[in-house]
């Protein structure tokens, strides 16, 4: 507020920086363990660990994109954001995201009953988790749409983490299907986002909501990575109940 009045909002190219400009900030493709892995220098164990608790998020994207989808009136925007839960689900003929998921813990040299079950989950991941399922169930529907924007900027990390596995980590090449679906799949699900988010954007304070969302959802994302970094990398502390590497000669 400036003299009692709103801020007049955003121009349309300015709102748009502004997402970017929090992806550059916040997203995670500047966290430790991600740099740590682009370096090749996690052991197998502790991309075992990534792979595990990972799941448990990957699993839960059809759950909060159902939230989504169940929140609005519109028949357009249900059709359109549906292709989300496909994408992770499957549609009975071709794998989803989530089958693809379980086949890289496979190749890490987990069971997928492991990462199914839950077991050895850090306790950080499913608090993460649930708060992203719930930031998108009691938000309004702009924040949980706007939240969903770091796929604005996962193609890059992803284009990334695939050329330095393929470096660094030869022997799990063959499980990295997923990413090279998601290639395609996610600037097509942050177009349509973004779009969303310009139409209906239409105050200053809604635009500021739409940033907050975002923010919240590179801080979970943060979080994941900081668990697994305290846990797996440095000090070093597995919680009790959580995955244990086997030592490595």
């Amino acid at each position: 507020m400036k003299n009692g009045q709103s801020e007049k909002p955003l121009g349309e190219k300015e709102f748009i920086a502004g997402f970017h400009a929090i992806g550059e900030e916040r997203y995670h493709h500047k966290h430790p363990f991600h740099l740590l892995m682009h370096q090749g220098e996690l052991t197998r164990g502790q991309l075992q660990a990534w792979a595990l608790n990972r799941y448990y998020y990957q699993s839960h994207i059809p759950i909060k994109d159902a939230a989504i989808l169940a929140r609005s009136k519109d028949p357009a925007f249900r059709v359109a954001w549906r292709k989300r839960i496909l994408d992770h689900d499957g549609d009975g003929k071709h794998p989803g995201g989530i089958e693809k998921w379980l086949r890289l813990v496979e190749g890490t040299g987990l069971q997928r009953e492991q990462a199914i079950q839950g077991e050895g989950i850090l306790p950080a991941t499913r608090y993460a988790v649930q708060a992203y399922v719930l930031l998108v169930s009691r938000t309004s529907h702009l924040e949980a749409v706007a939240s969903s924007l770091t796929e604005l900027f996962s193609k890059t990390l992803i284009s990334l983490r695939m050329d330095r596995m393929r470096e660094h980590y030869t022997w799990l090449v063959p499980a990295l299907e997923y990413f090279k679906g998601r290639l395609t799949q996610a600037p097509e699900d942050a177009e349509f986002a973004l779009a969303y988010c310009i139409k209906h954007a239409r105050t200053r304070e809604q635009q500021e909501l739409a940033y907050a969302a975002l923010r919240a959802k590179c801080d979970i994302l943060w979080a994941q990575l900081d668990a697994l970094y305290f846990a797996y990398v440095n000090p070093g502390w597995p919680p009790p109940g959580a995955f244990q590497p086997a030592k490595e000669s």
